[in-house]
């Protein structure tokens, strides 16, 4: 049984969510806390294996408890708050601090849309419960070092590729963070609900010397830019004469989602020789077969390995099928890549 405890100021959505998850029938929620201060206490006598936690709440508000319980006994927290639906920067900043995923609080009929997504909450429960987490550090520098010299040369048409899922914006931020201005263009597909594909572009293009936009259609592909696709359209590349370029489709979820990592892969076959692809966390395996696909077709790929992830999911199916042809720490993903890309 994973044991979770609930921290909401709201005696209605405690009471809701506790009956919703005890549904799943290997959920035990042993308590409910209505501010910080008594979950602190309830945490010491319960030892939750998860934590679902609230944004605002009286007394102290949820992310500087999520920093402080990060800081000082690090555990699965998935976010739980009325804010994730605007795509909030306090959201986004709780995945910084070590949240491990987020789920939108219902505005209204709180029993009645709790139930219609209860099967996604549980999907969360239970990765969180397997997440690896690690310790808040708020003065920590961010190792924002290039991973190649601004004067390298790349393959003039390369590509890089990635995919990512729960725990992927902290790791792309790793690896963006670390690309020269020169860099080859990337495409990007990261599960993120559509308001918050937006504010992660925004907020990754305030910190990255490359450019990082959320993608458009027509979007033409070049060095220094990053285009992330947009949270409930799939993001393809196609080629319009010497030009590679974004598309958008609106077409059905694949692997249960949209956008779909597999879908970005399978567009870049008819380039693959020029792809230098990477799975990074998440769970599930979208992506992992067009990983080999790509492969197959002489694309140079990647994939994270097992200690850095949060959730070794997607990146283990793709090492499971050999789509892999090198198996690389978050820290050194960069580096891979555009080396990989590299004359």
């Amino acid at each position: 049984m994973i044991k979770v405890l609930i921290v909401d100021d709201s005696p209605l959505l405690r009471a809701v969510l506790k009956a919703v998850l005890e549904q799943a029938g290997d959920i035990e929620v042993v308590g409910a806390a209505k501010d910080p201060y008594e979950a602190r206490d309830m945490i010491k006598a319960l030892q939750p294996d998860v934590l679902t936690l609230d944004i605002e709440m009286p007394k102290m508000n949820g992310l500087s408890f999520l920093k402080n319980l990060m800081r000082l006994r690090p555990m699965p927290v998935v976010m739980l708050s009325t804010l994730t639906q605007k795509g909030s920067p306090e959201t986004l900043e709780a995945l910084e601090a070590g949240a491990v995923d987020f789920i939108a609080k219902p505005m209204s009929n709180v029993a009645e849309q709790l139930e219609a997504y209860a099967d996604v909450l549980y999907q969360k429960i239970r990765t969180a419960s397997r997440a690896r987490v690690r310790a808040f550090k708020p003065d920590k520098q961010q190792n924002t070092a290039q991973a190649m010299p601004s004067d390298t040369r790349f393959q003039s048409l390369s590509v890089l590729a990635i995919g990512a899922s729960t725990g992927g914006t902290e790791a792309l931020r790793e690896v963006l963070t670390k690309l020269p201005p020169n860099s080859p263009p990337v495409v990007i597909t990261q599960h993120i609900p559509p308001v918050f594909s937006s504010s992660f572009a925004q907020r990754m293009d305030r910190c990255c010397t490359v450019n990082v936009k959320e993608a458009e259609e027509g979007d033409e592909l070049g060095a220094g830019k990053v285009f992330i696709a947009p949270g409930d359209k799939h993001l393809l590349v196609v080629q319009k004469g010497s030009k590679l370029v974004c598309q958008l489709s609106d077409s059905d979820k694949v692997n249960r989602h949209k956008p779909a990592v597999d879908v970005l892969f399978d567009s870049l076959l008819p380039v693959a020789t020029y792809v230098h692809a990477a799975l990074l966390t998440g769970m599930g395996s979208d992506g992992a077969q067009g990983l080999l696909r790509l492969k197959e077709a002489g694309a140079n790929t990647f994939a994270q390995d097992e200690a850095s992830c949060v959730v070794w999911g997607m990146p283990r199916a793709a090492v499971e099928l050999n789509a892999a042809n090198k198996v690389v720490s978050l820290d050194a993903m960069a580096k891979a890549l555009l080396h990989s890309a590299s004359r």
